[in-house]
């Protein structure tokens, strides 16, 4: 009996339950579950588990245009290791490669599951925030940096510690942006912070909504620039 006759005809031949069709259905599944996987794969980066950049767009986007219906804000993480270039001609691209994924698991373990972690290129993140106003948004950078800076990677008899920079923007919809308009916003921010001393974040004060006496005094610390926080010199007003 061929696989391609007629699963009905095959029925009446047998006078029992139709094994091809069962078969059919089975292959049917499997399809699906190998077309899932495939599409799981083409969107996420194989070294750290997090996004790639296609994904990292497509998403943002989505969050964007949900902060338009809503008003709901969407808050913005880019960070850069810091050094990276160095730590690979000292110690080699393998170690390198540990770096990251060292830092990306730091990172993964230190935001909530609705948080899109996405690895923008080479040693630079992004991390998108749903529902995440500014002062959220720097809270979760400064845990990233603090976390970062304080856990140092060992591999065999080699031990480093590992810093990072932060750029914070937060999208309002006020503004008609493309994701990629707000990623350069953010990567400028990112930048200043790489040009004032590196494992420090900075942002747009201009995006603060509380006044100051509604800040908190660790929120204010993180806000306007603390020696704890790892920026002892006050953010740029961007």
């Amino acid at each position: 009996m061929s696989r391609y006759e007629d699963p009905k005809t095959v029925c009446r031949q047998t006078g029992g339950q139709c094994a091809l069709l069962d078969e059919l259905r089975r292959e049917i599944d499997t399809l699906k579950q190998e077309c899932k996987k495939l599409h799981e794969m083409s969107h996420m980066d194989m070294l750290t588990g997090y996004y790639n950049l296609r994904h990292l767009l497509k998403a943002l986007d989505g969050e964007m245009e949900r902060t338009k219906r809503t008003g709901l804000p969407t808050g913005f993480i880019i960070i850069d290791l810091d050094n990276f270039k160095q730590i690979n001609d000292h110690h080699g691209h393998e170690f390198g490669n540990k770096v990251i994924q060292w830092s990306c698991r730091i990172w993964k373990n230190s935001i909530r599951r609705i948080d899109i972690p996405c690895r923008y290129g080479g040693e630079e993140f992004a991390i998108i925030l749903p529902n995440t106003p500014l002062e959220g948004t720097m809270n979760v950078a400064e845990r990233l940096r603090a976390y970062l800076a304080e856990s140092p990677l060992t591999v065999e008899d080699t031990t480093i510690h590992v810093t990072a920079s932060f750029g914070v923007d937060v999208y309002t919809g006020e503004d008609d942006l493309a994701p990629e308009d707000f990623i350069h916003q953010a990567d400028q921010f990112l930048l200043q912070a790489k040009q004032s001393g590196k494992n420090r974040i900075k942002f747009n004060k201009n995006k603060i909504i509380k006044s100051e006496t509604e800040i908190s005094p660790a929120e204010r610390d993180v806000l306007f620039g603390n020696p704890s926080n790892g920026d002892k010199d006050s953010p740029s007003d961007g």
